[in-house]
Parts: structure tokens; sequence; C-alpha cells
């Protein structure tokens, strides 16, 4: 996405967000909430990045021919996102392993694969199946597994309803 169309549907994003904060019975004029709008606009286009991002080239980036056949894990990658049906955040770790069939990619790869898909509006389930897909489909290893553990923040701000 182009410099302008970023600015663009940051605008947009604001402006609906003024709308909300109106809604929700606040004064967008009052001094803590003048910035409001547009700061709002700017993370959640960071937050939702991962739209404008493509999984499989980061990891065909680093590809390289190996006849390595252990497993490879990376653990503990930290992981942010934003649940689908309440917009709140849920965040936690993701555990990648893979064994290779020919093919291995940079670690740092497999942590952006996890960033890119997180980086949406997301479910945990959907996101773990997500990056399974991507490494399976690029690397074509012998195998893939993923676990997420991850805190949701509508379950634990709402309580469990």
């Amino acid at each position: 996405m182009s410099p302008e169309e970023t600015e663009d549907r940051k605008s947009i994003i604001a402006d609906h967000m003024k709308e909300v904060i109106t809604l929700l019975g606040e004064d967008v004029a009052r001094d803590g909430l003048i910035k409001t709008p547009d700061r709002v606009a700017k993370a959640m286009q960071h937050l939702t990045r991962g739209y404008y991002q493509d999984p499989e080239e980061i990891l065909r980036s680093a590809l390289f021919r190996e006849n390595y056949r252990q497993m490879v894990i990376v653990k503990d990658i930290d992981l942010f996102s934003l649940c689908e049906h309440h917009l709140l955040p849920f965040f936690g770790k993701a555990h990648v392993a893979y064994i290779p069939d020919g093919y291995i990619t940079g670690l740092s790869k497999i942590a952006r694969v996890v960033d890119v898909f997180a980086r949406r509006l997301q479910v945990q389930e959907r996101l773990t199946t997500q990056i399974k897909e991507c490494i399976q489909k690029t690397l074509n290893p012998m195998g893939v597994m993923v676990v997420i553990e991850a805190q949701h923040m509508c379950m634990q701000m709402r309580g469990v309803e």
C-alpha cells in the first residue's frame, strides 16, 4: 500500500473513531481525547499490518537447500494479535517446529511469519493453522507443528460470558 493510501485510510479510520467516541457519550473535543482518534487509527494500522505482507515470500527470501533432517524448533516467539470478535488483544507465545525435507529457512523468518499472521484480526485456532499451512506449503517439510499459548483480553477483561 502506498504512503498516500495509508494516510487516506488512517484519516477515514480516525473519522469513524470520532463517531464511536461520541456514541459512547464522550466529548471528542476534550483535552485528553483530541488526538485519540488519530492515535487509534495509527495503532490499528500497525496492529493489522499483516494484511499487507506476504508470509510465503518472507520464508522464500531465506530458503536454503540443506539435507538436514532433524527437527528444527523455534520456541517462545512473542505474538500480539486482536480478537476478531471483540477487537481486544490476545498475546502470548508461539512454538513452531518442522522436520526439513531438503530445505530450511532462517529461524528469524519463522518468527516473522508468526508476526504477519498475528497482525490481522484473528482467532487463535486460525492463527495456528495459517502458520502451519504457510510453512508446509513453502518449505514442504516432512512435518510441521505449531503450538500457541495465549491470554485473551476478551475473556480476562469481560469475564467468561
